[in-house]
C-alpha cells in the first residue's frame, strides 16, 4: 500500500498513510473516526468505531497505527490502544489485561497475513493484530462477537478524503 502525501503539515487534513478498514457503506450501523495528531501535525494513527448496537456503544474498533506512533508503545500485559478505546466507549471500567497470543495465517485478497490473536482476561472482547507491508499496525477489537476469517474480506483502504477536515 502506498503512502499518501499531505500538502500542508501545518493543518492536519488526514492520515499520512492508507487506512485499512471496512467501508462505511458496507456497515449497517453508525461510524465514528478519530485521528491521533502529533504536535508537528502528522497523523500518528487512525481508529474507527463501528456501532451496531443502536447508539448503545461500539461493536468494533479498528485502528491503524504507523511505526513510531506512541499508541503502539504499551507495557507487557497492557491491552492494545484499540481495546482500551473500546472499553472506554462502552463505559466499562473493569481491569482487562493480555493473557497470551497466538499466530494465525489468514488470506487477505492475494496476501498472506500472519494475524496475532490477542487473548484477553475479558472473554467478551476479541482482538487481532497484523502488520502491513508499509509498517502500519492494524488492530481489530470487537465486543461480544468473535472475529472470523470472513471479516478480512471486508477490509480495504479507505479514501483519504474521508479523513479531511
Amino acid at each position: 500500500m502506498s503512502f499518501l502525501r499531505r500538502r500542508s503539515a501545518s493543518v492536519p487534513a488526514g492520515p499520512d498513510f492508507d487506512v485499512l478498514a471496512m467501508d462505511p457503506s458496507d456497515w449497517p450501523g453508525n461510524l465514528g473516526a478519530g485521528l491521533l495528531p502529533a504536535p508537528d501535525g502528522t497523523c500518528q494513527g487512525v481508529f474507527l468505531r463501528y456501532d451496531l448496537f443502536g447508539g448503545r456503544g461500539p461493536a468494533m474498533v479498528i485502528g491503524n497505527l504507523p511505526e513510531g506512533s506512541p499508541a503502539r508503545e504499551i507495557d507487557e500485559g497492557d491491552v492494545p490502544f484499540e481495546v482500551a478505546q473500546l472499553l472506554s466507549a462502552l463505559e466499562n471500567d473493569e481491569h482487562v489485561e493480555v493473557v497470551g497470543s497466538e499466530d494465525d495465517p489468514v488470506m487477505h485478497e492475494d496476501n498472506l497475513l500472519i494475524v496475532r490473536r490477542v487473548k484477553l482476561s475479558e472473554d467478551r472482547i476479541s482482538c487481532v493484530q497484523f502488520d502491513r507491508s508499509d509498517g502500519v499496525l492494524v488492530t481489530i477489537a470487537s465486543w461480544d462477537r468473535p472475529i472470523t476469517g470472513d471479516l478480512y474480506a471486508l477490509l480495504k483502504p479507505l479514501p483519504a478524503e474521508m479523513f479531511q477536515q
